[in-house]
């Protein structure tokens, strides 16, 4: 696939980030930040969660140790995602163009690319410009702009990127049941480690989220049919 079909599957996202990160910029200036330290960390991160986190450290006066392992923590998943998308990469997926796609990956991102039989270096840097721009400019206009809206406006605009990864997701969840299954196995996990107060209170967000995917992951190859285990591995090849 090409780079401008890359760059038209990632509008969706685009528009999602764009509406998100309005409100990373605003949490971020209200800790503290400049709104060029805002924009700076969201064009080098691209990670919701790692830079809610990352903020909080630094609002809290937290050192670099924590910093990292905290980051650390929150980011594995990511490591997985790669390691999936790299059994759909093409010949075109060279090492560098695999370290240059890589600061790409983000759950949406993941999830969209996932969906394609191949996925090669100019399909997937286009799928990215979006995401990142979106992301980089809603948090430039919420760092700038944010405290001219309401708090309960600015709450809302955080829905956007939920419905938008259900709508990436429920087309492939139609196709297979098994994936069906495997989705729901892992909303149930995160419903545990969320609402368990033992779980919640020793277990960390990111450490629940791999264990929620890898836990999820392994019953859906026990449950998957022989005849569609091949199938995959073929389409892989």
């Amino acid at each position: 696939m090409t780079f401008r079909h890359g760059v038209t599957s990632g509008l969706a996202i685009g528009l999602g980030y764009l509406s998100v990160s309005f409100s990373f910029g605003i949490m971020a200036v209200n800790s503290g930040l400049t709104w060029w330290q805002a924009v700076l960390i969201s064009i080098t991160n691209v990670t919701s969660a790692g830079q809610v986190a990352g903020v909080g450290i630094m609002a809290a006066g937290g050192g670099l140790i924590e910093m990292a392992v905290t980051q650390l923590v929150i980011n594995l998943r990511y490591s997985l995602m790669a390691i999936s998308l790299s059994q759909k990469t093409d010949s075109s997926m060279t090492v560098p163009a695999r370290l240059v796609d890589s600061y790409i990956i983000t759950d949406e991102i993941f999830g969209l690319a996932s969906t394609q039989e191949k996925v090669g270096f100019k399909y997937m840097t286009g799928l990215g410009v979006l995401p990142v721009a979106g992301w980089t400019l809603g948090t430039l206009l919420g760092a700038v702009l944010g405290n001219v809206l309401p708090p309960a406006v600015t709450s809302c605009l955080a829905i956007g990127i939920y419905g938008m990864f259900v709508a990436i997701v429920l087309p492939v969840c139609r196709k297979s049941k098994t994936i069906s299954i495997v989705c729901i196995i892992a909303v149930l996990l995160a419903v545990v480690f969320r609402y368990v107060p033992f779980l919640n209170a020793h277990v960390s967000s990111g450490f629940a989220i791999i264990i929620c995917a890898v836990v999820s992951a392994l019953i859906g190859v026990l449950i998957t049919p022989e005849s569609e285990l091949k199938e995959e591995v073929q389409d892989g090849e």
